[in-house]
């Protein structure tokens, strides 16, 4: 297995996507996340040559008082 298999792996689990931006991040947005609406949005597609590919994580939250839904990638 691949180093960016085995990243990928870990960063699959909302429970350490949450873990990580909490304990790294020190930033306000943060703590005005909903960690229990965490989805990981498909990162794969198809270029404009039609090949396949496959893209980094990529994780959806709600945040803020208005609940505004955010994504962010996981570069891996």
């Amino acid at each position: 297995m691949s180093h960016d298999n085995s990243y990928k792996l870990l960063f699959s689990h909302p429970e350490m996507v949450a873990d990580l931006l909490k304990g790294f991040v020190k930033e306000e947005w943060v703590n005005q996340c909903d960690f229990a609406t965490l989805e990981k949005v498909g990162g794969s597609y198809v270029t404009d040559d039609l090949r396949d590919r496959e893209d980094d994580l990529i994780w959806r939250i709600r945040w803020g008082h208005l609940k505004t839904v955010a994504q962010m990638t996981i570069f891996v």
